[in-house]
């Protein structure tokens, strides 16, 4: 197997977690409130970590003793981000998250524009318009489905863009992060700060009374999750090239709307997954594409052979 199938593959592995994700965590709000859930995953990852890194490799615990405030604050936006996208799959479902959260990838690819000097394509800004028009008929399409009650809707989205922002941010720190620090460093404090952030607010007794088969799985995958979608997403990074993984997993949404259908075709009862109509689909695929073309993934023709020479 060459490294450039290897690297598709690690990819593909992360795109489908994190697109099964979204559903999952909807099913775990019928067990869980959000804030429980958000700070098991965190809480999960960075035991892992810790244990794995005591055994392994303990100079790598030396930056617990004084993380870099940058660190401490990509730790805090991530966070957010986490419950941001929790509390939107909780309002207004999936798919409808998954959507919207694309807003981020497009912030950060502003943001290399207006303050890191990055050049703008035509190609790239005509990706921006078609990613926003995208954005808005989707939303539309959302508020027509609920019959002119978007209230929750509108939450949903506001906590939505407060995880994309908040991603954004937490992507530019680990940019420069990163040239400094080892990711897995990184990691350990990525998680450890969101997991000490939502103490106060998680739910300790509900935890303690996990009885059943299915909420064990639930918090297993949840938690299992954030360190396996992460690591496959390195190996994927390390294996081929940013663009090709990019472009895999932008579309994870893909398969979260793919799940959705299929949830709605078997007529789950156990789960309510609200339709998503063909118009909402057209505005969810000019999302995608918008974001595909606005972060660089998709080039044109002249650009890609440059690259290639």
């Amino acid at each position: 197997m060459t490294d450039n199938t290897k690297g598709l593959l690690y990819a593909t592995a992360t795109a489908s977690l994190w697109g099964t994700l979204a559903i999952v965590l909807k099913i775990s709000l019928s067990y869980f409130d959000p804030y429980t859930v958000v700070w098991w995953r965190f809480a999960m990852a960075f035991t892992f970590l810790l244990v794995f890194f005591s055994i392994k490799k303990p100079g790598y615990l030396k930056i617990v003793r004084r993380p870099p405030l940058k660190l401490i604050l990509a730790g805090v936006l991530l966070g957010i981000n986490y419950i941001g996208f929790m509390q939107g799959v909780h309002y207004t479902g999936p798919a409808v998250t998954q959507v919207m959260i694309q807003v981020g990838p497009l912030t950060l690819a502003l943001t290399g524009i207006l303050f890191f000097k990055e050049k703008i394509s035509r190609l790239r800004g005509t990706g921006f318009f078609i990613a926003l028009s995208g954005f808005s008929f989707f939303y539309f399409q959302q508020l027509q489905r609920l019959g002119g009650e978007p209230e929750l809707l509108n939450l949903g989205v506001l906590w939505i863009m407060a995880g994309a922002w908040a991603w954004t941010g937490y992507a530019v720190l680990n940019k420069i992060l990163v040239r400094s620090i080892p990711s897995a460093q990184i990691n350990l404090i990525l998680y450890g700060v969101p997991a000490l952030l939502y103490v106060p607010l998680a739910d300790f007794s509900r935890l303690l009374t996990v009885n059943t088969w299915e909420e064990i799985v639930l918090l297993l995958f949840m938690g299992g999750n954030t360190l396996a979608a992460y690591g496959a997403l390195s190996l994927a990074l390390k294996y081929t090239e940013a663009n090709k993984v990019s472009m895999i997993i932008t579309v994870n949404p893909i398969i979260t709307f793919l799940i959705m259908e299929l949830l709605i075709w078997t007529e789950v009862s156990w789960f309510e997954v609200p339709p998503v109509n063909l118009l909402s689909y057209l505005g969810a695929l000019l999302v995608l594409i918008g974001a595909l073309l606005a972060i660089g993934v998709i080039r044109g023709s002249k650009g890609a052979k440059g690259k290639e020479k």
